[in-house]
C-alpha cells in the first residue's frame, strides 16, 4: 500500500498551545481510518501574549512572514490559526487574508491553498446550513461583540453568546474544556440550529464536543473543527474524522 504524506502549515500565535494540539489529534485520528494518509505539522509564529486589539493588529501584520516561511517547507496546505485577530480587524477580513497570503506563498514558488480559522468557521456554519447558533468564547466582551458582528454580518444570526472574558492567551490555552458543557448547560439552546462550542482556536474544546452533542441534540463545531474541515477540502480529501463532531462525521 502506497501511502500519501501531506504537510500541514499553521501560522499561530506565539502564545498558542492549543492548535498545534487538536489540529494533529483530529488528524491522527483520520489516519487510523485512511491508512493510506499521513500528515506532518509545521509552524510559523506571530508574536502575541494578550488578546487585546491592539496586540491582535500589530500581530496580524506579522503573518505575511509567516506565510513566506512556512511556503519555504513547501507545505500542501496553510491554516492561519487565529479567528479574533481576524475577525477584529474588520468584516469580511478573512478573504482579503486568504487571498494576500496565498499570494505570499506563490510569489516563493511554493502555492498552497490558505484557510483562516475566521473564514473556516463562516463556511461550515454554511456547510451544515445553521442560521441560528449558539457562541462561546473567551475573550472579553468588547472582543467576543466583534465575533458576534462578523458572524452576522455573514448572515448567521448569533442568538445567545457567552464571553467568559480570559484577557491573557496562555490562560485561554489552559481552561478545563471539562468546564464547556456545563457552561451550554446555562445558556438557552432551544431555538439554534447549532452549537459554537469554541469561537477560538486557544480554547480546549475537542474532548467536550461530542458530549455537547449529545447534551443539546445540535450539531456542534469549534474553530479546530472547522479549520480541519477547509484543511481537508482544500486537500482535496474527503472531511471525515471520527469523534470529531457533526461536521466531520462525513454528513458534509
Amino acid at each position: 500500500m502506497s501511502v500519501k504524506q501531506y504537510r500541514i502549515g499553521q501560522i499561530v500565535p506565539s502564545s498558542n498551545t492549543t492548535m498545534e494540539t487538536e489540529i494533529p489529534a483530529m488528524l491522527r485520528l483520520r489516519e487510523q481510518i485512511r491508512p493510506a494518509e499521513r500528515f506532518t505539522f509545521h509552524s510559523a509564529r506571530m508574536r502575541m501574549k494578550k488578546v487585546t486589539k491592539e496586540e491582535l493588529a500589530a500581530m496580524d501584520e506579522e503573518s505575511d512572514r509567516c506565510a513566506l516561511e512556512l511556503s519555504d517547507a513547501r507545505v500542501d496546505v496553510l491554516g492561519y490559526a487565529c479567528l479574533v485577530a481576524i475577525m477584529a480587524t474588520g468584516k469580511g477580513y478573512h478573504r482579503q487574508s486568504e487571498v494576500r497570503l496565498r499570494q505570499r506563498t506563490a510569489d516563493n514558488g511554493g502555492t498552497a491553498p490558505v484557510i483562516t480559522s475566521a473564514g473556516a468557521l463562516v463556511d461550515a456554519l454554511r456547510v451544515i446550513g445553521a442560521r441560528r447558533i449558539a457562541l462561546v468564547a473567551p475573550y472579553m466582551v468588547p472582543l467576543t461583540q466583534l465575533v458576534v458582528d462578523y458572524i452576522e454580518h455573514e448572515g448567521v444570526e448569533v442568538v445567545v453568546w457567552r464571553a467568559l472574558e480570559i484577557p491573557d492567551n496562555l490562560d485561554v490555552g489552559r481552561h478545563d474544556p471539562a468546564r464547556l458543557p456545563g457552561i451550554v448547560a446555562e445558556m438557552d439552546t432551544s431555538d439554534v440550529d447549532a452549537i459554537v462550542l469554541s469561537a477560538c482556536v486557544q480554547m480546549p474544546s475537542l474532548p467536550a464536543v461530542a458530549m455537547v452533542e449529545a447534551q443539546t441534540g445540535k450539531p456542534v463545531l469549534t474553530a479546530a473543527i472547522a479549520t480541519t474541515y477547509a484543511m481537508l477540502k482544500g486537500l482535496g480529501l474527503e472531511a471525515v474524522v471520527p469523534g470529531a463532531g457533526a461536521l466531520l462525521s462525513g454528513a458534509y
